[in-house]
């Protein structure tokens, strides 16, 4: 990743939470071209899933994403918050990580707060609750993720992914399984099982 796309660093949700409200179109926009501007590094050479923590940012359009902050930033300074800004924050928060060690996920959690907020969604719900495992660690994400319905698309596999940085290796394996076989599409089934397959390969002691 270039410089470009860090000219503007992101502000917390009580700065940006401000204006009166207009269509949500801009944020719209901005989440559109933050998401798009990842779309190389999303699958390898054989078409399998690259999850976000594991792409190559260096495939990112870095022009894209400097884009996408600024249609968002312009949004915030004159909008009320809306949903489509605050999933662009975030993804602008990821896109701002120069690895994926440096993402703020302290803020993201933020976000996902004011998403709640906004939307009362599951899913969103579900989401927070890994970016919390990120933040406060993997026994305070399956807390979150504990207090929602696990027939939940994607629950499992967020269970899978928190027990696995958690040290829980046996479960998350059986939970990874578990999640391949409700997969909604063929790359994130392939995906969960190499995920599965991995750590049942790994020595035992």
């Amino acid at each position: 990743m270039t410089s470009t796309s860090r000219r503007r660093r992101s502000a917390s949700p009580a700065t940006w939470r401000s204006g009166s409200t207009t269509r949500e179109v801009a944020g719209l926009l901005a989440l559109m071209l933050l998401h798009h501007a990842r779309r190389p590094a999303r699958t390898g050479p054989d078409g399998s899933l690259v999850p976000l923590a594991e792409q190559d940012r260096g495939l990112w359009d870095t022009r894209m994403i400097a884009e996408g902050v600024d249609v968002l930033q312009a949004a915030l300074a004159r909008d009320r918050l809306g949903q489509f800004q605050a999933q662009a924050a975030i993804a602008a928060l990821h896109a701002d990580a120069r690895t994926a060690q440096e993402t703020d996920w302290v803020q993201i959690v933020e976000w996902y707060d004011e998403l709640v907020r906004l939307t009362d969604s599951p899913v969103v719900r579900l989401n927070r609750a890994v970016a919390v495992g990120e933040a406060d660690g993997p026994r305070a994400g399956l807390a979150a993720l504990a207090e929602l319905d696990p027939s939940l698309p994607r629950h499992t596999a967020a269970s899978a992914y928190l027990h696995e940085r958690g040290g829980d290796l046996t479960i998350a394996a059986r939970l990874y399984a578990r999640a391949a076989r409700s997969a909604s599409n063929l790359p994130e089934r392939d995906h969960l099982m190499r995920q599965a397959a991995r750590l049942n390969a790994r020595p035992r002691g």
